[in-house]
């Protein structure tokens, strides 16, 4: 009891500061979104009971842009897990130079998100851009990348695994280096493949990081806002538009904070969802228990 008592009393700071930069924004957008608070109420919040809520069930726009952001995530995310695991692998072996090529490798992740954005917007650039330039030099003509919805979706989902991918392979090349080299030298020497190695050993022990991996980055991806926001504006047309971009669009464009605050809310309580759902499964499949069995 003592000893619960101790850690508890060393959390608290750090509870508190949660408390304040998590908790209460989180109980003030809820609060925000049974209220009116726009430039027709001269931005006192006035109660409108749910008002909020049943404008946001039948704005086609929110769920528009919900299955946009969703189809975002996962693409996103499937592909930095796949490209992670591969560049994890590769950073995993002896190689000359290991160390200096983990370190380059985390440049992109070490970029601030504007401006990598800033830069792949550049590199799009119609007809300045590199891209064009060297289209052109091949005897093609400029393309307006970013004028049309699949373009322009397209390069948002490379851009965001570009930055987050060393993050990800990061996050495995960790677990990879908790594997004991006994037992990949034992499955050697019954003949086993680099395959049968992968599939048998590697995979199954590490299933707790690709889990962990998958939950950052599907909460991070759901929330995405400046990579978008600088690199496609949400278009063309709303094509990209995030629900993140959309609740900031309500706020800053239309100065509609309670409407605003219900959309934040929304997408917290969505991401809620997917996160518990991923996380049940992952724990039915066995997380804990998946390198006993590998062992």
């Amino acid at each position: 009891m003592k000893q619960r008592a101790t850690t508890l009393l060393l959390m608290l700071p750090a509870l508190l500061l949660l408390a304040a930069v998590f908790l209460y924004p989180l109980l003030r957008y809820g609060w925000l979104s049974f209220h009116a608070s726009s430039v027709l109420t001269g931005l006192v919040p006035v109660p409108n009971g749910g008002a909020n809520w049943l404008r946001l069930l039948s704005d086609a726009r929110f769920w528009t842009d919900a299955g946009q952001t969703l189809r975002f995530a996962v693409c996103s995310v499937a592909l930095e897990l796949a490209g992670g695991l591969a560049l994890a692998l590769l950073l995993h072996q002896p190689l000359q130079g290991r160390g200096a090529l983990r370190a380059l490798t985390l440049l992109p992740w070490a970029l601030p998100t504007t401006v990598m954005a800033l830069g792949w917007r550049w590199i799009l650039n119609d007809p300045h851009g590199p891209l064009n330039a060297a289209i052109r030099s091949l005897g093609g003509s400029s393309y307006a990348f970013l004028s049309t919805p699949a373009t322009t979706w397209f390069f948002v989902v490379l851009a965001d695994v570009w930055k987050t991918l060393p993050f990800v392979a990061l996050l495995l090349l960790a677990g990879l280096q908790t594997i004991p080299v006994d037992l990949e030298e034992a499955l050697r020497l019954e003949g086993a493949s680099r395959v049968q190695i992968l599939r048998r050993l590697t995979l199954p022990l590490l299933v707790p990081y690709i889990a962990l991996a998958l939950l950052f980055r599907l909460a991070q991806a759901l929330g995405v806002f400046d990579l978008i926001l600088v690199l496609s504006g949400g278009g063309p047309a709303g094509s990209t538009e995030s629900l993140a971009l959309y609740a900031y669009l309500n706020a800053m464009r239309f100065l509609d904070f309670g409407y605003a605050a219900t959309v934040m809310l929304a997408t917290f309580l969505l991401l809620l969802a997917l996160l518990g759902g991923g996380w049940l499964l992952l724990r039915r499949g066995g997380i804990e228990r998946t390198p006993d069995r590998a062992t």
